[in-house]
């Protein structure tokens, strides 16, 4: 997408956002998930942190700033920080911000410990920067950071209301973060109280920007003709540098202290990191919509087709596959299709029962459980398939890196002797200095041959040292540790043994069973009423950490499922007391923070140090 942003001496020219939008299409609202761009903002990827929080503000004005030259609202501007969650998304909150935190424990120690290693073989690192590990734990409703980032927003929109001509004539709205609710759901209450105004203008251009996939979901649930939702476009595998000598190519584990080399005759160009202006792109719902209809259109049905409401089954039924408010069927993999099959029996039921799964916001549980029940019939081939595949896959694994490690050359000059592409030797350079350049590439060969030599490793100056080199672990070896799995899903008797593992139960205790499946069936009434209209209850959340398998869902039709009335939100302080690992407990009123640390407080139990980490068949700690 175009901002048109001008360079003049390496000034960036202040762009008039009055003029035209350059994308050729005009937009009334623009609403910002502010989550989505103070966590990038405080703790990026892709580039070196910012040093103090002033830094951190000056990136998330320079960011909301970027959006604004691409979208141009011409009515209102809405900026939402998430504030007190429900209660039924903090139990994701609280894992979350446990492994970030045990995550920065451990990163920082090995990061230490490589650190040393390195510059005890005589490798050269940059100096250590002081600076405070940045916790982004602090981005939680309550904490300081949250009521000083609230301040300063308020400062740059007063500063834009001022001075910039595209600001002029725009409302404002900043909900911070003392607000409760998530930030996309205040944003989607506000659009359903303008939607339900008598003089509510249909034609209104939506832009939201985030980049959650739930978004999606949202903006279909408004029914709104002109919904877009503008996010950073993913490049995957996008070259980081190294934590510890700040050069790309490798990660921290696989970094030796290595002298950079010079960037350009006069190593002009040493601290230019290209970093690439992120890119944007637009996901209209507009086509989506229309793709969703050539996809859920029923012919000869016992009545009118409606697509309003079949998109409302569609939002629905992809709660089953993921959300943040409840674990996903074991059986519905989106990798897998699962939105697809859902499709295809959805279109049975339909025709079957004579009628849609959901009514604004209310689900008719005769026809879920029709259709669950139909997915309870093939989760046995379902996970027989997944371990085909899954073996095939590392089959085909084994025999590429094989392939690779029979191919690779043993060695590759490197600096001036290093191959050139044909056709780039324009001007032959003479070599200069060839003996050093031979010696160090002798060293260099000499220190990969030790490295991988279990128990040698040489000091600075070439003798054998005792310390013992450290093995590393070789990229190619043929199996990855792999968690063990001792479900097996794809071997007679899975139900039992995923019951006995995951919940400590028999699975022919049934009226535990009937129990986990309650829940989840109250779980999905209460998720899609959250986004039809509003949080049906504060305090309703989801029990156990599993779902129940989708053959479970027998007799669901006569579930209750009515909410408790008049329930409040926690407050900050609550919620942080219930998210916060200990370590994170100096964002806390020091009166507080005690509860968390003292061996004698009656909640110790609530702030392990230590925890194990399921990662029930995922293969990243963070999907655990």
């Amino acid at each position: 997408l175009r901002s048109q942003a001008k360079e003049c001496n390496g000034v960036k020219a202040p762009i008039d956002t009055s003029k035209p939008n350059p994308n050729e299409v005009e937009f009334d609202n623009l609403y910002l998930d502010m989550n989505g761009i103070i966590h990038p903002c405080t703790h990026p990827e892709d580039k070196p942190a910012p040093k103090n929080e002033d830094e951190m503000m000056v990136a998330i004005f320079e960011y909301i700033d970027r959006i604004f030259n691409i979208v141009r609202p011409r009515r209102l501007l809405y900026m939402a920080i998430d504030g007190v969650a429900p209660r039924a998304k903090m139990n994701q909150q609280r894992s979350r911000r446990f492994r970030a935190s045990k995550e920065g424990m451990e990163a920082a120690e090995e990061k230490q410990k490589i650190r040393q290693e390195i510059l005890a073989k005589g490798g050269i690192l940059p100096p250590e920067e002081v600076k405070e590990r940045f916790d982004s734990n602090c981005i939680t409703p309550g904490t300081e950071f949250m009521d000083n980032l609230a301040k300063c927003l308020r400062y740059y929109i007063a500063d834009r209301l001022n001075s910039d001509p595209g600001w002029k004539n725009l409302t404002v709205i900043l909900s911070d973060a003392s607000a409760p609710g998530e930030g996309e759901h205040k944003i989607m209450d506000y659009i359903r109280r303008q939607r339900a105004q008598p003089n509510h203008d249909p034609n209104t251009h939506h832009c939201l920007c985030g980049a959650d996939a739930d978004l999606i979901m949202l903006g279909l649930a408004t029914h709104e003709p002109n919904f877009t939702i503008i996010r950073e476009e993913f490049k995957p595998n996008k070259p980081k540098p190294c934590g510890l000598c700040n050069q790309m190519g490798h990660e921290v584990k696989d970094c030796q202290g290595l002298p950079r080399e010079k960037q350009g005759k006069h190593d002009e160009f040493a601290d230019s990191l290209p970093v690439a202006e992120q890119e944007f792109i637009f996901i209209r719902l507009c086509v989506l919509r229309e793709y969703l209809e050539r996809e859920l259109t029923m012919a000869s049905l016992p009545f009118t087709f409606d697509f309003e409401r079949s998109v409302d089954d569609w939002v629905f039924m992809c709660f089953f596959v993921g959300n943040d408010f409840l674990p996903h069927l074991p059986s519905l993999e989106i990798r897998e299709g699962a939105i697809d099959r859902l499709v295809n029996i959805y279109k049975n039921v339909v025709h079957k029962t004579g009628g849609y799964l959901t009514e604004s916001g209310f689900v008719n549980l005769q026809r879920v459980q029709m259709i669950m029940l139909a997915v309870g019939e093939v989760e046995d081939s379902i996970f027989k398939k997944r371990k085909d595949d899954d073996d095939n896959f590392k089959r085909r694994q084994k025999e590429k890196r094989k392939r690779m490690k029979r191919d690779q050359p043993s060695f590759i000059p490197g600096g001036q002797f290093s191959p050139q592409a044909l056709g780039n030797r324009s001007s032959p350079q003479a070599i200069s200095n060839p003996r050093q350049a031979a010696f160090e590439m002798r060293m260099h060969d000499r220190q990969n041959s030790t490295t991988s030599s279990p128990n040698t490793s040489l000091n600075s100056d070439g003798s054998p040292s005792l310390a013992g080199g450290i093995k590393r672990k070789t990229e190619d070896s043929d199996s990855e540790p792999e968690p063990e799995d001792n479900i097996r899903l794809w071997e007679t008797g899975w139900k039992q043994r995923y019951y006995k593992n995951k919940f400590d139960v028999d699975a022919s205790d049934d009226k535990f069973r009937r129990k986990v499946v309650q829940s989840y069936v109250e779980g999905l009434c209460w998720v899609l009423r959250y986004y039809y209209q509003g949080c049906a209850s504060w305090n309703w959340y989801y029990p156990f950490h599993y779902a129940p398998f989708a053959s479970d869902f027998e007799g669901i039709a006569d579930m209750p499922s009515d909410f408790e009335k008049g329930s409040k939100p926690f407050k900050p302080l609550e919620q942080l007391m219930g998210v916060f690992p200990a370590a994170s407990g100096n964002f806390l009123p020091p009166t507080w923070r005690k509860l968390m640390t003292d061996p004698e407080s009656s909640i110790i139990d609530f702030y392990p140090e230590d925890f194990a980490i399921d990662l029930n068949g995922k293969k990243y700690a963070w999907q655990g």
